[in-house]
């Protein structure tokens, strides 16, 4: 099964949108050309949080028609720059999932909403955890895939880390319990990041506008180019995984700007 994963587009009402310079309706085209012209067609899309910046309708509606021009089922998260309502009420129906589960191809797809109203760090409440334990004692023959916003471990870049979900121990007390999760997913951090616990590979992604520099203490712009994770899930439980970027931003990328985030 091929997994498409797109993460904080950051996208704005407006069409003149900017993020940090960066017009991200541009960016996330880039990256879209590049997905389309890379890794397609995709069995289905992945899109893990902070897809809108400014929480509005039009910025949400503008996401629907290009995700839906896609034509293939997709999986919508919200982050801690999201609406949860407006991707509820616009990001349904036709190619868009709203359910915390699916089964397909041998895997079982588990969707968290690791949001908490008014903040930027993330929390998995009682009712997630409860959906978490649920899916996977349901679904023990297939190998699975759990996607959240946060993330559940350090990255390295301690300002990032501050955000992070801030309940891990209760996470994994129940991914360890069950040995067909073979992978974590999440967005939020806008790097690449590799790690494993065990059998289980842990994996944070590009945005598809800025991205942030790994290891920094402080608050800082990766030269990197926007992107995408492509996944390829195998039958005997391997998740074949990687990175592309556009070749370019759409105008020259300043790395001294520290506002506006």
């Amino acid at each position: 099964m091929r997994l498409l994963q797109l993460t904080d587009m950051h996208l704005f009402a407006h069409a003149s949108g900017e993020l940090m310079g960066q017009n991200t309706r541009s960016t996330l085209e880039l990256v879209l050309d590049l997905a389309r012209d890379t890794f397609w067609p995709a069995d289905r899309v992945l899109v893990t949080g902070d897809l809108v910046h400014d929480e509005t309708r039009a910025g949400y509606s503008y996401l629907a028609a290009r995700l839906a021009a896609l034509d293939t089922p997709c999986h919508c998260l919200p982050g801690n720059h999201d609406s949860p309502t407006l991707i509820t009420e616009i990001l349904s129906g036709g190619p868009f999932r709203t359910e915390s589960s699916a089964q397909a191809g041998g895997w079982n797809l588990v969707f968290l909403d690791s949001t908490v109203p008014g903040e930027d760090g993330g929390h998995l409440d009682g009712s997630q955890i409860d959906t978490l334990e649920q899916t996977l004692a349901e679904h023990r023959e297939l190998h699975t895939l759990v996607c959240l916003h946060h993330h559940p471990v350090p990255v390295g870049s301690s300002w990032m880390d501050t955000m992070a979900l801030d309940n891990p121990e209760t996470f994994f007390q129940v991914i360890d319990r069950y040995p067909q999760v073979r992978g974590v997913l999440w967005g939020h951090v806008h790097q690449e990041f590799t790690g494993r616990r065990g059998q289980i590979l842990l994996l944070g992604s590009p945005s598809t506008c800025i991205q942030f520099l790994p290891g920094s203490n402080v608050f800082a712009m990766d030269a990197l180019t926007p992107g995408f994770r492509w996944l390829e899930l195998q039958p005997d439980g391997r998740i074949d995984t990687g990175i592309r970027r556009a070749a370019a931003y759409p105008r020259p990328l300043d790395l001294s700007n520290t506002g506006g985030y």
